[in-house]
């Protein structure tokens, strides 16, 4: 059974709670899509969404939280969808593949999150003016590629190299594989994403 609060000590939300949350992130993220992060008011977000400025600061104490939370979100839709095609799969080189298909096959049909995202990534900063999001918020997706690749040493399918310069590799390839998309709308993902796959396996093999 679940605790009555959250781990936080938070009183755990409820599912209508949960469901008006998810609908303001949902909105932020077409509003910021349709008019760039600093034009994406609460009050813009609040009319897209047909509620009231006030529901969102009842959820969110600001903006710099609900944009957190669509970061949150779509990495964590973004988790869920890899991790399920590559549950039961045990070689190194299938999960190295399956990443990066998969990552291409989910948001493929969230073109409207990754340009909110872009948005975020830019101009999104912290107190210091540092953007919130960049290298050092990176870290988990690069130790995650690294198990891959240290796992594929293990098995003798890799040969040996610094699994964190490929993990850094394989991630920016990622990002920017997308980022050619969304300026190319016209480019096809999916092969992009085969010879990304293709172009890692040999960069890793034996």
């Amino acid at each position: 059974m679940r605790s009555e609060n959250e781990p936080s000590g938070q009183k755990a939300r409820s599912f209508i709670e949960e469901a008006r949350r998810s609908q303001i992130v949902a909105s932020a993220v077409e509003v910021i899509a349709e008019v760039g992060f600093h034009q994406a008011s609460l009050a813009r977000i609040a009319q897209h969404a047909g509620i009231s400025k006030g529901v969102i600061s009842y959820h969110f104490a600001g903006k710099d939280e609900l944009m957190t939370e669509v970061v949150e979100r779509t990495y964590g839709a973004i988790a869920e969808h890899v991790l399920a095609k590559m549950a039961g799969l045990e070689s190194a080189t299938q999960l190295l593949r399956t990443h990066v298909m998969s990552v291409a096959e989910h948001m493929r049909g969230h073109r409207t999150q990754i340009k909110a995202l872009g948005e975020i990534f830019y101009n999104f900063r912290a107190p210091d003016g540092r953007p919130r999001y960049g290298i050092e918020s990176s870290e988990e997706i690069y130790l995650s590629l690294e198990r891959i690749y240290r796992l594929g040493q293990e098995t003798g399918e890799f040969r040996q190299f610094d699994p964190r310069v490929m993990a850094v590799t394989h991630s920016a390839a990622v990002d920017t594989m997308f980022a050619y998309w969304m300026a190319h709308p016209d480019h096809d993902l999916d092969a992009h994403a085969r010879e990304l796959a293709d172009l890692l396996e040999r960069a890793c093999a034996k």
